[in-house]
């Protein structure tokens, strides 16, 4: 029998153009919607690319109309946690409103399966430092809160009928495809291991820690990387398992353990063979000490096993990504 489609939201962008990659490489047939507005045409190495908006009704209408879709990937989405609170109308609307009219038009075309671009960012601080997916939902900002009241819709439409889903609550990723082919391009990128990189090939001039006095060992706030290859690899196996019958679940999609500020920061400098130009900065509100995922029930569920848990490739496969941007090579699409 031959499979049905399956319509990515965001697959131009940085995690949703890793998980194309990946339905490609595994012979899926992929359609891409995605505005571009922070992603890169060039990004898309597999099936069809749509531009356009995944709050336009008509056109998810017509989407829906011209293929066979069973399954969407949900990735579109602004991410940016203080542009969250400067304008947290732009996210409701984007990440919230958008997926309302998303959700209503793949149920009213027969989507059975949803996977959904979910945050740890819900869980806000959570008690301890660990999250696990019974961790009490706080999130601390409208970021958090939008991706969120999704997953509150997708709950609330599975137990009317609606398509069975899974919510993947990510930790911190980072990293990019290991062979050059595809990596993170995003302007004005925020996550460290980037940020890093960016500051060892002289495009940023420095690189700050927000916070050196954390009640943790070194002084400064410990997170859950993510390889975005075993990130990818998790939706693969999100879909696997609804295609199978699985019922919806919320998983955390994280490693179990973490890295310190310094601890990346070292990893960037052995990586690149020379030291970075490091400022101390007080911390920044609502930053948690320790944010590590709580990340056995994704194992269990979907059986998935992570292939790049391991500090020294996230850096090295992020700095090879990067030290391209620098040297102007086309093909990491670079359009800064």
């Amino acid at each position: 029998m031959k499979k049905k489609k399956i319509l990515v939201t965001g697959g131009a962008g940085y995690i949703g153009s890793h998980v194309v990659r990946q339905l490609g490489a595994a012979a899926e047939s992929v359609i891409t919607l995605d505005n571009l507005s922070t992603g890169f045409e060039a990004a898309v190495t597999s099936g069809e690319l749509v531009i356009g908006d995944t709050g336009d009704a008509e056109l998810l209408e017509k989407i829906f109309a011209e293929h066979d879709i069973d399954t969407v990937m949900h990735f579109a989405a602004h991410t940016i946690v203080p542009e969250s609170v400067a304008d947290p109308l732009k996210y409701y609307r984007n990440n919230t409103a958008s997926s309302r009219t998303l959700l209503e038009a793949a149920t009213n075309n027969g989507v059975k399966h949803i996977v959904f671009s979910s945050t740890a960012a819900v869980y806000g601080i959570p008690e301890g430092g660990k999250a696990s997916e019974d961790s009490t939902t706080k999130p601390i900002n409208p970021y958090g809160t939008s991706k969120l009241m999704t997953e509150w819709m997708l709950r609330d439409l599975a137990a009317a009928g609606g398509p069975k889903y899974v919510a993947l609550r990510y930790f911190n990723v980072a990293g990019c495809e290991p062979t050059g082919t595809i990596g993170q391009s995003t302007p004005q990128a925020t996550l460290l291991v980037k940020v890093a990189c960016e500051a060892a090939t002289g495009r940023r001039p420095g690189v700050s820690i927000f916070g050196t006095d954390y009640p943790t060992p070194d002084g400064t706030g410990l997170r859950d990387y993510i390889h975005v290859e075993d990130l990818a690899s998790a939706h693969l196996a999100a879909l696997t398992y609804l295609r199978n019958g699985g019922e919806s679940r919320v998983l955390n999609c994280g490693y179990g353990h973490g890295y310190s500020v310094r601890e990346v920061l070292a990893a960037v400098e052995k990586a690149n063979g020379a030291p970075l130009n490091i400022s101390e900065q007080p911390r920044r509100a609502g930053d948690p000490p320790e944010l590590i995922a709580v990340a056995k029930r994704v194992r269990e569920v979907l059986g998935w096993s992570p292939q790049f848990d391991d500090l020294d490739t996230i850096v090295k496969t992020s700095l090879e990504w990067e030290r391209k941007i620098a040297a102007g090579d086309p093909s990491a699409y670079w359009a800064a």
